[in-house]
Protein backbone atom coordinates (compact mmCIF):
# COMPACT_ATOMS: atom_id res chain seq x y z
CA UNK A 1 0.00 0.00 0.00
CA UNK A 2 2.78 2.28 0.86
CA UNK A 3 6.04 2.92 -1.99
CA UNK A 4 9.03 3.24 -0.17
CA UNK A 5 12.20 3.87 -1.33
CA UNK A 6 15.67 6.14 -1.73
CA UNK A 7 16.97 8.18 -3.03
CA UNK A 8 19.20 8.16 -6.36
CA UNK A 9 19.83 9.89 -9.28
CA UNK A 10 17.21 9.50 -11.54
CA UNK A 11 14.64 7.39 -9.91
CA UNK A 12 11.95 6.58 -11.56
CA UNK A 13 8.95 5.31 -8.90
CA UNK A 14 5.52 3.98 -9.89
CA UNK A 15 2.44 4.74 -7.38
CA UNK A 16 -1.12 4.49 -7.73
CA UNK A 17 -3.48 7.16 -7.88
CA UNK A 18 -5.44 7.21 -4.90
CA UNK A 19 -3.04 5.08 -2.39
CA UNK A 20 -0.60 6.66 -0.05
CA UNK A 21 3.28 8.10 -1.87
CA UNK A 22 6.21 7.77 0.38
CA UNK A 23 9.54 8.05 -0.36
CA UNK A 24 12.47 8.96 2.12
CA UNK A 25 15.06 10.84 1.09
CA UNK A 26 18.34 9.21 3.17
CA UNK A 27 20.98 11.62 4.23
CA UNK A 28 23.74 9.04 4.43
CA UNK A 29 23.26 8.73 0.37
CA UNK A 30 24.21 12.14 -0.16
CA UNK A 31 26.99 12.21 3.08
CA UNK A 32 29.93 10.67 -0.07
CA UNK A 33 28.82 13.48 -2.89
CA UNK A 34 30.18 16.62 -0.68
CA UNK A 35 33.80 17.49 -0.44
CA UNK A 36 36.15 17.18 0.89
CA UNK A 37 35.31 12.88 1.33
CA UNK A 38 35.68 11.57 4.79
CA UNK A 39 38.71 9.16 5.67
CA UNK A 40 37.75 5.68 5.94
CA UNK A 41 36.37 4.87 9.31
CA UNK A 42 35.57 8.33 9.85
CA UNK A 43 31.60 9.26 10.54
CA UNK A 44 31.02 12.11 8.92
CA UNK A 45 27.26 13.90 10.67
CA UNK A 46 27.26 16.71 8.38
CA UNK A 47 23.73 19.03 8.19
CA UNK A 48 22.12 18.61 5.15
CA UNK A 49 18.59 19.90 4.11
CA UNK A 50 16.76 19.29 0.79
CA UNK A 51 15.00 21.36 -1.67
CA UNK A 52 12.27 19.64 -3.67
CA UNK A 53 10.43 21.40 -5.92
CA UNK A 54 8.52 20.42 -10.02
CA UNK A 55 11.15 20.51 -12.70
CA UNK A 56 10.38 24.18 -14.63
CA UNK A 57 8.68 25.19 -11.34
CA UNK A 58 9.36 27.19 -7.56
CA UNK A 59 7.58 24.52 -5.64
CA UNK A 60 6.28 21.15 -6.17
CA UNK A 61 2.65 19.70 -7.36
CA UNK A 62 -0.22 20.07 -4.94
CA UNK A 63 -0.92 16.77 -3.92
CA UNK A 64 2.77 16.13 -3.03
CA UNK A 65 4.27 17.14 0.36
CA UNK A 66 7.85 17.58 1.66
CA UNK A 67 8.53 17.41 5.49
CA UNK A 68 12.59 17.16 7.19
CA UNK A 69 12.14 17.66 11.39
CA UNK A 70 16.06 18.75 11.63
CA UNK A 71 19.22 19.08 9.25
CA UNK A 72 20.35 15.48 10.98
CA UNK A 73 17.22 13.64 9.87
CA UNK A 74 16.23 12.38 6.95
CA UNK A 75 13.83 14.25 4.23
CA UNK A 76 10.61 12.31 3.23
CA UNK A 77 8.08 13.51 -0.16
CA UNK A 78 4.54 11.99 0.54
CA UNK A 79 1.18 12.65 -0.75
CA UNK A 80 -1.80 10.58 -2.91
CA UNK A 81 -1.58 11.25 -6.58
CA UNK A 82 -5.32 11.87 -8.37
CA UNK A 83 -6.50 10.49 -11.36
CA UNK A 84 -5.77 13.69 -12.85
CA UNK A 85 -2.11 13.26 -13.16
CA UNK A 86 -2.20 9.50 -14.46
CA UNK A 87 -0.54 9.19 -17.47
CA UNK A 88 1.91 12.01 -16.87
CA UNK A 89 5.23 11.47 -15.74
CA UNK A 90 6.15 14.37 -12.78
CA UNK A 91 9.56 15.08 -12.56
CA UNK A 92 10.66 16.43 -9.24
CA UNK A 93 14.25 18.19 -8.68
CA UNK A 94 15.65 16.95 -5.36
CA UNK A 95 18.73 19.61 -3.90
CA UNK A 96 21.01 18.54 -1.06
CA UNK A 97 22.98 21.06 0.42
CA UNK A 98 25.85 20.59 3.00
CA UNK A 99 24.94 23.61 5.50
CA UNK A 100 28.84 22.89 6.80
CA UNK A 101 30.44 23.09 3.51
CA UNK A 102 27.79 24.61 1.29
CA UNK A 103 28.68 22.15 -1.45
CA UNK A 104 25.02 21.16 -2.99
CA UNK A 105 24.00 18.06 -4.98
CA UNK A 106 20.85 17.49 -7.44
CA UNK A 107 18.85 14.56 -8.42
CA UNK A 108 15.73 13.68 -9.81
CA UNK A 109 12.87 11.80 -9.21
CA UNK A 110 10.89 10.93 -12.12
CA UNK A 111 6.95 9.85 -10.50
CA UNK A 112 5.10 7.79 -13.19
CA UNK A 113 1.41 7.89 -11.80
CA UNK A 114 -0.15 4.44 -12.34
CA UNK A 115 -4.20 3.80 -12.31
CA UNK A 116 -5.51 1.69 -9.51
CA UNK A 117 -8.01 -0.60 -10.50
CA UNK A 118 -9.75 -0.94 -7.11
CA UNK A 119 -9.87 2.89 -7.00
CA UNK A 120 -12.03 4.76 -5.41
CA UNK A 121 -12.66 2.66 -2.84
CA UNK A 122 -16.29 3.88 -1.61
CA UNK A 123 -15.93 3.49 2.35
CA UNK A 124 -13.33 5.68 3.33
CA UNK A 125 -12.45 6.43 7.23
CA UNK A 126 -10.45 9.63 8.70
CA UNK A 127 -8.54 8.69 11.90
CA UNK A 128 -6.87 11.58 13.76
CA UNK A 129 -4.08 9.97 16.18
CA UNK A 130 -3.09 12.73 18.99
CA UNK A 131 0.24 10.92 19.73
CA UNK A 132 2.07 10.65 16.62
CA UNK A 133 3.94 13.31 14.30
CA UNK A 134 3.17 12.69 10.43
CA UNK A 135 7.11 11.70 9.78
CA UNK A 136 6.89 9.29 13.04
CA UNK A 137 3.52 8.18 11.19
CA UNK A 138 5.39 7.85 7.81
CA UNK A 139 7.51 4.66 8.90
CA UNK A 140 6.48 1.76 7.21
CA UNK A 141 6.46 -0.10 10.58
CA UNK A 142 4.47 2.30 12.29
CA UNK A 143 1.92 2.74 9.16
CA UNK A 144 1.63 -0.90 9.00
CA UNK A 145 0.74 -1.32 12.46
CA UNK A 146 -2.08 1.00 12.44
CA UNK A 147 -3.43 -0.81 9.06
CA UNK A 148 -3.23 -3.89 11.05
CA UNK A 149 -5.28 -2.54 13.46
CA UNK A 150 -7.58 -0.91 11.22
CA UNK A 151 -8.00 -3.96 9.52
CA UNK A 152 -8.98 -5.95 12.66
CA UNK A 153 -11.88 -3.69 13.69
CA UNK A 154 -13.32 -3.17 9.91
CA UNK A 155 -12.36 -6.73 8.74
CA UNK A 156 -12.30 -5.72 5.05
CA UNK A 157 -10.70 -7.22 2.04
CA UNK A 158 -8.49 -4.82 0.82
CA UNK A 159 -7.46 -1.46 2.52
CA UNK A 160 -5.47 1.07 1.59
CA UNK A 161 -4.02 4.10 3.13
CA UNK A 162 -5.23 7.00 1.13
CA UNK A 163 -3.48 10.29 2.90
CA UNK A 164 -1.48 11.41 5.68
CA UNK A 165 -1.66 15.23 6.73
CA UNK A 166 -0.54 16.83 9.54
CA UNK A 167 -2.64 18.51 12.10
CA UNK A 168 -0.86 21.81 11.48
CA UNK A 169 -2.02 21.35 7.79
CA UNK A 170 -5.37 21.68 9.03
CA UNK A 171 -4.86 24.84 11.12
CA UNK A 172 -3.80 22.99 14.07
CA UNK A 173 -1.24 24.79 16.68
CA UNK A 174 2.23 23.83 17.35
CA UNK A 175 2.49 22.00 20.78
CA UNK A 176 4.06 23.42 23.79
CA UNK A 177 7.58 21.46 24.16
CA UNK A 178 6.59 19.95 27.26
CA UNK A 179 5.69 16.11 28.19
CA UNK A 180 6.72 15.41 24.70
CA UNK A 181 3.83 16.69 22.99
CA UNK A 182 2.67 15.53 19.62
CA UNK A 183 1.37 17.56 16.92
CA UNK A 184 -1.39 15.16 15.43
CA UNK A 185 -1.85 13.79 12.30
CA UNK A 186 -4.57 13.02 10.28
CA UNK A 187 -4.98 9.20 8.71
CA UNK A 188 -7.44 8.64 5.69
CA UNK A 189 -8.24 4.78 4.93
CA UNK A 190 -10.52 3.50 2.41
CA UNK A 191 -11.89 -0.03 2.28
CA UNK A 192 -14.67 -2.31 0.19
CA UNK A 193 -16.58 -3.12 2.52
CA UNK A 194 -19.63 -0.73 4.90
CA UNK A 195 -18.26 0.44 8.01
CA UNK A 196 -18.10 -2.30 10.68
CA UNK A 197 -20.81 -1.72 14.18
CA UNK A 198 -17.63 -0.42 16.25
CA UNK A 199 -16.50 2.20 13.91
CA UNK A 200 -20.54 3.30 13.84
CA UNK A 201 -20.68 3.85 17.45
CA UNK A 202 -19.35 7.63 16.96
CA UNK A 203 -22.47 8.04 15.27
CA UNK A 204 -24.89 7.28 18.71
CA UNK A 205 -26.29 9.84 20.21
CA UNK A 206 -24.90 9.65 23.88
CA UNK A 207 -21.69 9.58 22.37
CA UNK A 208 -22.27 12.56 19.93
CA UNK A 209 -23.28 14.62 23.70
CA UNK A 210 -20.02 13.38 24.59
CA UNK A 211 -17.93 14.90 22.41
CA UNK A 212 -20.60 18.27 22.51
CA UNK A 213 -19.67 18.32 26.42
CA UNK A 214 -15.44 17.54 25.25
CA UNK A 215 -15.46 14.09 27.14
CA UNK A 216 -13.96 11.03 25.76
CA UNK A 217 -16.66 9.04 23.67
CA UNK A 218 -17.22 5.18 24.55
CA UNK A 219 -15.89 2.81 21.66
CA UNK A 220 -15.83 -0.28 22.24
CA UNK A 221 -12.98 -1.30 19.66
CA UNK A 222 -10.66 1.52 21.19
CA UNK A 223 -8.62 -0.95 23.43
CA UNK A 224 -6.89 -2.10 20.37
CA UNK A 225 -5.52 1.06 19.58
CA UNK A 226 -4.66 2.62 22.78
CA UNK A 227 -1.56 0.23 23.22
CA UNK A 228 -0.59 2.21 20.69
CA UNK A 229 -2.13 4.91 18.89
CA UNK A 230 -4.76 7.31 21.06
CA UNK A 231 -7.13 8.07 18.40
CA UNK A 232 -9.43 11.32 18.99
CA UNK A 233 -12.84 9.56 18.33
CA UNK A 234 -15.09 12.97 18.38
CA UNK A 235 -12.72 14.08 14.70
CA UNK A 236 -13.35 10.45 12.77
CA UNK A 237 -14.84 11.34 9.52
CA UNK A 238 -16.87 8.28 7.97
CA UNK A 239 -17.71 8.99 4.10
CA UNK A 240 -20.19 6.40 2.12
CA UNK A 241 -19.09 7.55 -1.42
CA UNK A 242 -22.21 5.27 -2.76
CA UNK A 243 -24.43 7.57 -1.00
CA UNK A 244 -23.11 10.78 -2.50
CA UNK A 245 -25.41 12.17 -5.23
CA UNK A 246 -23.84 14.46 -7.56
CA UNK A 247 -24.15 17.73 -7.48
CA UNK A 248 -23.04 18.95 -10.99
CA UNK A 249 -25.60 20.51 -12.84
CA UNK A 250 -25.93 21.10 -16.51
CA UNK A 251 -25.49 25.07 -17.46
CA UNK A 252 -28.63 26.14 -19.26
CA UNK A 253 -28.85 29.11 -21.11
CA UNK A 254 -31.78 31.74 -20.28
CA UNK A 255 -32.77 35.22 -19.47
CA UNK A 256 -29.89 35.58 -17.43
CA UNK A 257 -27.07 35.25 -19.63
CA UNK A 258 -26.72 38.67 -21.82
CA UNK A 259 -27.34 38.11 -25.84
CA UNK A 260 -24.79 38.96 -28.35
CA UNK A 261 -24.05 42.74 -28.68
CA UNK A 262 -22.29 42.37 -32.12
CA UNK A 263 -18.81 44.06 -32.60
CA UNK A 264 -17.33 46.60 -29.96
CA UNK A 265 -17.69 50.05 -31.45
CA UNK A 266 -15.68 52.59 -29.70
CA UNK A 267 -16.45 56.65 -29.54
CA UNK A 268 -15.15 58.82 -32.08
CA UNK A 269 -11.81 60.47 -31.12
CA UNK A 270 -13.47 64.05 -31.98
CA UNK A 271 -15.70 65.37 -28.98
CA UNK A 272 -18.15 67.83 -29.06
CA UNK A 273 -18.11 71.02 -27.31
CA UNK A 274 -20.70 71.03 -24.17
CA UNK A 275 -22.80 73.81 -22.35
CA UNK A 276 -22.07 73.89 -18.73
CA UNK A 277 -24.44 76.78 -17.69
CA UNK A 278 -27.39 74.68 -17.13
CA UNK A 279 -24.56 72.80 -14.86
CA UNK A 280 -23.77 75.34 -13.32
CA UNK A 281 -27.57 76.50 -12.44
CA UNK A 282 -28.40 73.12 -10.92
CA UNK A 283 -24.94 72.56 -8.67
CA UNK A 284 -24.55 76.18 -7.64
CA UNK A 285 -27.38 79.17 -8.38
CA UNK A 286 -30.18 76.72 -7.29
CA UNK A 287 -28.81 75.51 -3.41
CA UNK A 288 -27.57 79.12 -3.69
CA UNK A 289 -31.00 81.06 -3.65
CA UNK A 290 -32.51 78.42 -2.00
CA UNK A 291 -29.75 79.19 0.89
CA UNK A 292 -30.38 82.81 0.40
CA UNK A 293 -34.50 82.52 0.83
CA UNK A 294 -33.67 80.34 4.40
CA UNK A 295 -32.26 83.57 5.56
CA UNK A 296 -34.00 86.29 5.07
CA UNK A 297 -36.61 84.02 6.95
CA UNK A 298 -34.35 83.15 9.63
CA UNK A 299 -33.89 87.27 10.10
CA UNK A 300 -37.38 88.48 9.95
CA UNK A 301 -37.90 85.58 12.48
CA UNK A 302 -35.24 86.72 14.50
CA UNK A 303 -35.09 90.50 14.65
CA UNK A 304 -38.57 91.62 13.28
CA UNK A 305 -40.62 89.39 14.97
CA UNK A 306 -39.01 89.63 18.63
CA UNK A 307 -41.76 90.62 21.55
CA UNK A 308 -39.32 92.84 23.27
CA UNK A 309 -39.46 94.11 26.80
CA UNK A 310 -42.60 96.33 26.94
CA UNK A 311 -44.75 93.56 25.96
CA UNK A 312 -42.95 91.24 28.07
CA UNK A 313 -43.93 93.32 31.21
CA UNK A 314 -47.16 94.11 30.05
CA UNK A 315 -47.90 90.23 30.34
CA UNK A 316 -45.79 90.03 33.82
CA UNK A 317 -47.88 90.22 36.71
CA UNK A 318 -47.41 93.71 38.77
CA UNK A 319 -45.89 91.63 41.86
CA UNK A 320 -43.68 89.64 40.25
CA UNK A 321 -42.18 93.07 38.36
CA UNK A 322 -41.98 94.22 41.95
CA UNK A 323 -40.19 91.63 43.37
CA UNK A 324 -37.45 91.68 40.44
CA UNK A 325 -37.13 95.16 40.54
CA UNK A 326 -36.44 94.55 44.69
CA UNK A 327 -33.67 92.14 43.73
CA UNK A 328 -31.86 93.66 41.34
CA UNK A 329 -31.90 97.07 43.63
CA UNK A 330 -30.41 94.92 46.50
CA UNK A 331 -27.88 93.19 43.82
CA UNK A 332 -26.84 96.73 42.70
CA UNK A 333 -26.53 97.90 46.30
CA UNK A 334 -24.14 95.23 47.90
CA UNK A 335 -22.12 95.68 44.68
CA UNK A 336 -21.59 98.96 45.34
CA UNK A 337 -21.07 98.62 49.02
CA UNK A 338 -18.22 95.48 48.73
CA UNK A 339 -16.84 98.67 46.11
CA UNK A 340 -16.13 100.84 49.10
CA UNK A 341 -16.15 99.09 51.76
CA UNK A 342 -13.02 99.74 54.47
CA UNK A 343 -11.66 96.73 57.00
CA UNK A 344 -11.50 98.51 60.39
CA UNK A 345 -8.85 97.12 63.21
CA UNK A 346 -9.72 94.47 65.22
CA UNK A 347 -9.82 95.46 68.82
CA UNK A 348 -7.15 93.08 70.12
CA UNK A 349 -4.57 94.98 68.13
CA UNK A 350 -5.19 98.96 69.45
CA UNK A 351 -4.08 99.94 72.58
CA UNK A 352 -7.01 101.00 74.70
CA UNK A 353 -5.04 102.85 77.30
CA UNK A 354 -1.40 103.98 78.24
CA UNK A 355 0.22 101.10 80.46
CA UNK A 356 1.85 103.74 82.66
CA UNK A 357 -0.24 106.22 83.30
CA UNK A 358 -3.95 105.26 82.35
CA UNK A 359 -4.84 107.50 79.86
CA UNK A 360 -6.68 106.62 76.82
CA UNK A 361 -4.83 106.51 74.09
CA UNK A 362 -6.42 107.66 70.39
CA UNK A 363 -6.36 105.34 67.65
CA UNK A 364 -3.07 104.73 65.38
CA UNK A 365 -4.06 106.34 62.37
CA UNK A 366 -7.05 108.20 60.86
CA UNK A 367 -10.50 107.14 59.21
CA UNK A 368 -8.83 108.66 55.65
CA UNK A 369 -5.84 105.92 56.11
CA UNK A 370 -5.27 103.40 53.51
CA UNK A 371 -5.26 100.52 55.68
CA UNK A 372 -5.98 97.71 52.87
CA UNK A 373 -1.82 97.07 52.99
CA UNK A 374 -1.62 96.37 56.50
CA UNK A 375 -1.76 93.47 58.37
CA UNK A 376 -4.61 92.33 60.19
CA UNK A 377 -2.35 91.37 63.71
CA UNK A 378 0.68 93.21 64.47
CA UNK A 379 3.20 92.71 67.68
CA UNK A 380 3.71 95.07 70.01
CA UNK A 381 7.12 96.08 69.09
CA UNK A 382 5.64 97.82 65.49
CA UNK A 383 3.59 100.51 67.77
CA UNK A 384 5.00 103.80 67.77
CA UNK A 385 3.02 104.68 70.80
CA UNK A 386 3.76 101.97 72.81
CA UNK A 387 5.49 102.93 75.78
CA UNK A 388 8.07 100.92 77.41
CA UNK A 389 7.30 99.22 81.09
CA UNK A 390 10.55 100.00 83.05
CA UNK A 391 12.30 97.15 84.32
CA UNK A 392 12.57 96.34 87.76
CA UNK A 393 15.94 96.31 89.43
CA UNK A 394 17.41 94.64 92.07
CA UNK A 395 17.88 95.83 95.88
CA UNK A 396 21.52 96.16 95.73
CA UNK A 397 21.65 99.18 93.27
CA UNK A 398 18.52 101.28 95.41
Amino acid sequence: YTILSKAHSDRNVYPSAGVLFVHVLEREYFKGEFPPYPKPGEISNDPITFNTNLMGYPDRPGWLRYIQRTPYSDGVLYGSPTVENVGKPTIIEITAYNRRTFETARHNLIINIMSAEDFPLPYQAEFFIRNMNVEEMLASEVLGDFLGAVKNVWQPERLNAINITSALDRGGRVPLPINDMKEGVYVMVGADVPFSSCLREVENPQNQLRCSQEMEPVITCDKKFRTQFHIDWCKISLVDNTKQVSTFQEVIRGEGILPDGGEYKPPSDTLKSRDYYSDFLITLAVPSAIALVLFLILAYIMCCRREGVEKRNMQTPDIQLVHHSAIQKSTKELRDMSKNREIAWPLSTLPVFHPVTGEIVPPLHTDSYDNTSMPLMQTQQNLPHQTRIPQQQSAGQY
